[in-house]
């Protein structure tokens, strides 16, 4: 049951606070809608957020707490560490699976919020690296919701606009000097319609079932066969657990039977960074591999064991050639 409150969903990562803040900044006392923010936040970090927020706007913002109601004229933001969950009534709080290594994320806040709310949601996805609330704005354009996007070219970060752009159909494409205003008009249309009926659809089904994976339901985790999507041949960077491939569109992403998410950016992201990672750990453990090599070779020579001493030093040279 929808509560009769628009639903504003703003998503950003890179250059985030500044574009959050300006359209924060224009929004008036009286904003029928309720604003939900989420940004990539380090983990153990302490974020400022709904401070600046309220220095640069007219609305009353903080970091929610869990079971707290939604009321309009609000700004809701997702604290470091958690994922905000929109519900029909209330948000949620949860320390669920992480999506595209991040927690919070964007995805969630959207999916979630367009589940429970259906056509009153509109989602703002805004500058950010790779591409984030590209999938949670499909869930809400398919629920009946809006889209806009902030222009690219006047991104500090434009890949986070221009995934969505490239794989939703975006309702308003637009700088941030004219977002407030749209939000404006959209939220005062949103508030005058009438609650639809719940829609039937296997991408909603599923959408749905995406919602539960992030408030950890372990239910739906023990549901195996009932996982989004067909399994794939890639390994989930965070747990190594198998992932499912799941095409929504023309727009590829992936989760895990846990529930860590990753798009086809992320995950490629997250690989090159497993690499690397590797790579670097060879080396060192090949450096230490000749350096212990060498010592034992010069412990046998000194305890006169000269046969010793030369097969260590072969393995050690052998080693040595290989790290060329």
């Amino acid at each position: 049951m929808a509560t009769g409150i628009p639903i504003i969903t703003i998503g950003a990562s890179a250059g985030g606070v500044e574009a959050v803040s300006q359209i924060i900044a224009h929004l008036p006392a009286d904003f029928p809608g309720a604003v939900f923010v989420a940004m990539h936040f380090p983990v153990y970090s302490t974020s400022v957020l709904p401070r600046i927020l309220e220095r640069v706007g007219s609305l009353p913002a903080a970091h929610p707490e869990d079971g707290a109601t939604i009321e309009g004229g609000r700004i809701y933001i997702a604290p470091p560490d958690r994922h905000l969950v929109v519900l029909s009534k209330t948000v949620r709080l949860v320390r669920g699976p992480r999506e595209n290594g991040n927690r919070p994320a964007v995805d969630p806040l959207f999916r979630s919020a367009a589940v429970a709310h259906g056509h009153r949601v509109i989602g703002v996805v805004l500058t950010g690296n790779l591409d984030d609330g590209t999938a949670g704005l499909l869930a809400i354009k398919r629920r009946g919701g809006i889209a806009v996007v902030q222009d690219p070219a006047t991104a500090q970060f434009p890949s986070m606009p221009q995934s969505a752009i490239g794989h939703v159909p975006v309702d308003h494409v637009l700088t941030l000097g004219d977002i407030p205003q749209m939000l404006q008009s959209l939220a005062d249309t949103v508030a005058s319609l009438p609650d639809a009926p719940r829609q039937a659809h296997s991408q909603i089904d599923d959408a749905a079932r995406e919602v539960l994976y992030s408030e950890l339901n372990l239910d739906v985790v023990e549901r195996v066969d009932q996982h989004p999507g067909h399994t794939s041949q890639f390994g989930c960077p965070d747990c190594g657990g198998v992932l499912w491939e799941m095409e929504d569109g023309d727009f590829v992403r992936y989760r895990c039977r846990v529930g860590h998410a990753w798009t086809a950016e992320g995950l490629l992201t997250s690989q090159a960074e497993q690499l690397d990672e590797a790579l670097w750990t060879a080396l060192r453990a090949l450096e230490e591999n000749v350096t212990l090599t060498e010592s034992l070779a010069n412990r046998a020579r000194k305890r006169g064991n000269e046969m010793l001493a030369a097969k260590y030093e072969r393995d050690a040279r052998m080693r040595s050639d290989a790290r060329r």
